[in-house]
């Protein structure tokens, strides 16, 4: 099924609607402020393994990110981290960014594997935002592409429409997506170490301090 939701005022019909199909355990992919995502109620088990199964990988080999409506529940997943990372979190977010940080004992067991890491999103788009505050937990995500060209990610609703409809249960589509991915910071060691440079700026990192 495909939703049409415009990204400036999502519907909240529409947002109540995915919502609800995400407490039943869908499989959604939906637009974020880079590529398009895939994702899933964190709190549904099966629906991670059908994530996974989706995306081809294996849930303890599978890269899932939170992408989170906001800052204010990162204690529940992740263990403390210093004022500097935090800081640049609240520059950066929301906005095409991906922080790794280190995970809580909740992570490994969400994700059946022996990982003490997890990425957080917080995307500059109100769709997936609305999505998770009115779920009310983070979605657990990963990025889709065209599994013939790893570097080549969908943009067409259309188009992951006629690819994915039969694999996943809604397609959300909020417009054409951007083929830029996040960038991503590593900050599990206690400094901000940039790993990836993607769609998001990194003026905001090297004027961390300021």
């Amino acid at each position: 099924m495909m939703i049409r939701v415009y990204p400036e005022n999502p519907a909240p019909r529409h947002i109540t609607s995915i919502v609800e199909a995400l407490k039943d355990g869908a499989v959604i992919i939906y637009p974020t402020d880079t590529v398009y995502a895939i994702g899933c109620d964190m709190k549904n088990q099966k629906a991670i393994d059908k994530l996974c199964q989706v995306i081809g990988k294996k849930p303890e080999n599978a890269n899932l990110s939170l992408v989170c409506s906001d800052l204010s529940n990162l204690s529940e997943y992740t263990v403390p981290f210093e004022d500097s990372i935090y800081r640049l979190m609240k520059k950066c977010l929301p906005g095409p960014y991906t922080f790794i940080l280190k995970a809580n004992n909740k992570v490994p067991k969400l994700f059946k594997n022996k990982k003490r890491t997890i990425g957080i999103r917080v995307p500059d788009n109100n769709i997936p935002r609305d999505i998770v505050r009115e779920l009310g937990n983070p979605l657990v995500t990963a990025s889709i592409h065209d599994n013939k060209i790893l570097d080549d990610y969908f943009t067409d609703p259309e188009e992951i429409n006629g690819f994915f409809q039969d694999r996943v249960d809604i397609i959300v589509h909020g417009g054409y997506g951007d083929k830029q991915v996040s960038t991503i910071f590593d900050c599990t060691n206690g400094e901000i170490e940039l790993i990836r440079e993607g769609k998001g700026s990194v003026e905001m990192y090297m004027n961390k301090e300021g």
